[in-house]
């Protein structure tokens, strides 16, 4: 059988699964880290309940997903996930789901692992959002998923820390209110409304427009220049200002 006669017949199978996002649907990529608990706390020992070390090590994988081809708008990254909203426009691999989610986890696993020094990897899954409101609610969904697990790991290494067992500080946090786990935490002395906000909303990642001296390399002449940046914001608003602030970036991708 000659190859080009192989290669038309094999082809199918690869592609027959094959789902393209529609056009003019905004894409939003989540990343996870596989297994992280164990890395974090029993192969790297990060401090708990938060390490700026490891914050600095998914906010440089989430810059490096912003820079890597991938036309995306704004990243967000909480505990041991990135998110990140494409362009409206990007059209790379056709918009084809295996090919993002495939190439995206790669990238973070591979950055990450070269930043940390030993093998890391992340899952990837792409949530498809017809609308800006929809958009803005994942968001919002990432960001209350953030201050809601600050809270109780704030709670729970507290109560570690202090003693308890694993199965004792388990069990005196079920079923509490979240009013009762700030109270546990004053207790302490830890007012959890003063800890840094990035560990309570995660960090947001955007583009921003600057200019700078440059050469014109044509006519050798000086004049100003207009660049891109990353702008790293690790002081996040929260609820209905949070809202407006994905809003004015999704809107920024139609």
């Amino acid at each position: 059988m000659k190859f080009d006669t192989l290669d038309k017949k094999m082809r199918v199978y690869e592609t027959s699964a094959d789902l393209c996002v529609l056009p003019e649907v905004a894409m939003v990529a989540r990343l996870d880290g596989r297994s992280f608990t164990r890395l974090t706390k029993e192969r790297c020992h990060f401090e708990v309940p938060f390490d700026e070390k490891f914050r600095d090590l998914m906010v440089e994988t989430a810059r490096s997903l912003m820079t890597c081809g991938f036309r995306v708008v704004y990243a967000y990254t909480e505990s041991d996930e990135i998110s990140l909203l494409f362009d409206r426009r990007e059209q790379i691999f056709g918009r084809k789901l295996r090919k993002l989610n495939s190439t995206l986890a790669g990238e973070a696993s591979g950055r990450f692992s070269l930043l940390l020094g030993q093998v890391a990897t992340f899952d990837c899954r792409i949530s498809q959002l017809p609308t800006v409101d929809l958009v803005v609610d994942y968001f919002r969904w990432r960001n209350e998923d953030a201050a809601r697990n600050a809270l109780n790991a704030w709670c729970y290494w507290t109560l570690r820390k202090d003693g308890q067992s694993e199965q004792e500080a388990t069990r005196r946090l079920h079923g509490i209110s979240v009013r009762q786990k700030n109270e546990l935490l004053f207790q302490y002395g830890i007012n959890f409304n003063n800890l840094p906000d990035w560990q309570k909303r995660g960090v947001g990642l955007t583009w921003e427009s600057y200019t700078k001296q440059a050469t014109n390399p044509v006519t050798s002449q000086e004049q100003v220049a207009t660049r891109r940046r990353i702008r790293i914001d690790y002081n996040l608003p929260m609820r209905d200002d949070y809202s407006s602030y994905v809003r004015r970036l999704a809107h920024s991708t139609t």
